[in-house]
């Protein structure tokens, strides 16, 4: 009998049921909490082990003693996510918010950020904030400034462009930039309207030579097919898409490309608009289904990531700063920054409404089905702090949009987490709930399998094993 009981105990050693009490020290443990892998689905009761800033253990909450001398977190009833990625924001955009940026995505589970266009030496400052304190922001990667041809769009001329662009006159321009960039440490590059097809295939072969990927808009001197066989890694808003998408769509790019040469000496803001204004409307008039499968299995093949921003794209007409909720959210904001919004909100309101705003808007829900459809690759991002999107907050309305445009709720998690992990190589260390990955975590009052809207009823966030002291920071923000 002795003997039974001594393998028995030996048997729950192996099979990770311990009672060494030294193990777990300095551990943090979430008990029976139900997890919600990106790939694995909801699995119930379970026990996290977190050591060393990573999920050191996983097992039925049925089969682990935890010492009480951790700090143990009672997960029964409540539900474990990865921690959430917005990968399309921009800490330059108003420089005056970019110190509040960091904790307000932390508040909302954010603990990566992909930025997607800014001065370098600014938002390489953020960077490396992120790299000497990694318990206590956000995982951050940037891509420096918008590579963009002349006129460049974000120029600084106004305060909704500023200067997040270079523009770049020649192919010596293109390849200077680049090296100084990729010697500053970008993790990505992004490629902008105004670049010449010559540009665009110049930054992306510098790029391969770096092994940099490239994000950005399709340039308007260009297709959507050319873009991507020319390298182009991912797509931001499915910028300037309808246009390759259109029945006339060879027409309608040889004019781009005639409006580009007469505006070449007006700003690029003005020049980028009144090509839009001019295109965009037909293009979605003469939207052709075989012409648009065309598009979409190039994408599919070439393996062209798309990072759709449907809150910002619809914003016009489904006005997320409506929501119940929002504008509470700018109590956490700098207060003239909260002032300003929503002095400009109330302005929007009053404004006249374009028919082709709900146009436009149901064509990008109906594009992001279409692209789920053919598995073409898609990430969550939101462009916050453009148009009202307060960070942090805009990325669970990006995950209701997504749902909205056909994602199951698992396939929206998935596009915040795991995806973004694949596409910075880090899907063997980042996005999932296993054993061996960084705990960046965030636990849930309900399931978002059942309703999407419940990523939001956040209770606690994990950053790299550390708790985050959610109190603390609102508390921080308000005073602001």
């Amino acid at each position: 009998m002795k003997i039974l009981f001594s393998l028995f105990l030996l048997s729950c050693f192996v099979s990770s049921c311990h009672s060494d009490r030294a193990y777990y020290e300095n551990a943090i443990c979430i008990e029976n909490i139900n997890i919600i892998d990106p790939l694995d689905g909801l699995t119930k009761n379970q026990t996290l082990i977190i050591q060393n800033g990573k999920i050191r253990q996983i097992s039925h909450s049925m089969l682990l003693n935890i010492s009480k001398k951790n700090t143990i977190i009672d997960g029964s009833g409540k539900y474990l996510i990865p921690g959430l990625w917005d990968a399309h924001i921009h800490f330059a955009y108003i420089e005056a918010l970019a110190p509040s940026m960091f904790d307000l995505f932390l508040l909302n589970g954010i603990t990566s950020v992909r930025d997607t266009g800014g001065d370098i030496n600014f938002v390489k400052i953020w960077k490396d904030k992120s790299i000497q304190n990694p318990t206590t922001t956000p995982r951050v990667m940037i891509a420096g400034p918008l590579l963009d041809g002349y006129p460049n769009v974000y120029d600084g001329s106004d305060p909704g462009h500023p200067p997040l662009s270079i523009g770049l006159r020649s192919l010596d321009n293109v390849q200077q930039k680049i090296e100084e960039l990729s010697e500053s440490g970008v993790d990505l590059l992004k490629a902008y309207e105004m670049l010449s097809p010559e540009q665009f295939k110049k930054v992306m072969q510098i790029a391969q030579q770096k092994k940099l990927k490239v994000t950005g808009h399709v340039p308007l001197s260009m297709d959507v097919i050319s873009a991507s066989n020319a390298g182009l890694n991912s797509m931001e808003h499915l910028r300037n898409l309808e246009l390759s998408c259109a029945s006339n769509a060879d027409e309608l790019l040889s004019i781009r490309r005639n409006m580009l040469e007469a505006g070449k000496n007006t700003k690029g803001a003005l020049l980028r608009t009144h090509i839009h204004n001019a295109q965009r409307a037909i293009a979605i008039q003469n939207f052709d289904e075989e012409k648009a499968n065309q598009v979409l299995d190039v994408l599919a093949k070439n393996n062209t990531w798309q990072i759709p921003t449907l809150t910002l794209a619809t914003g016009r007409e489904f006005k997320h700063f409506s929501q119940p909720g929002w504008d509470q959210s700018f109590d956490l904001l700098p207060a003239q920054i909260a002032q300003n919004w929503r002095l400009a909100i109330q302005e929007f309101q009053e404004s006249p409404t374009l028919p082709f705003w709900s146009t436009q808007a149901q064509w990008m829900v109906d594009m992001v089905g279409r692209i789920h459809e053919k598995d073409i690759p898609i990430m969550a991002g939101t462009d916050t702090p453009i148009f009202f999107l307060t960070p942090g907050l805009s990325l669970h309305q990006e995950l209701f949009s997504l749902v909205k445009a056909g994602l199951s709720p698992l396939d929206a998690l998935k596009s915040a987490t795991y995806n973004p992990a694949i596409y910075f190589d880090m899907q063997d260390e980042l996005g999932r709930i296993k054993e061996n990955y960084w705990a960046d975590l965030v636990i849930l009052e309900d399931n978002p399998l059942q309703d999407i809207r419940n990523s939001q009823k956040i209770t606690h966030v994990i950053k790299q094993g550390a708790l985050i002291d959610r109190e603390k920071i609102i508390k921080q923000l308000g005073k602001s």
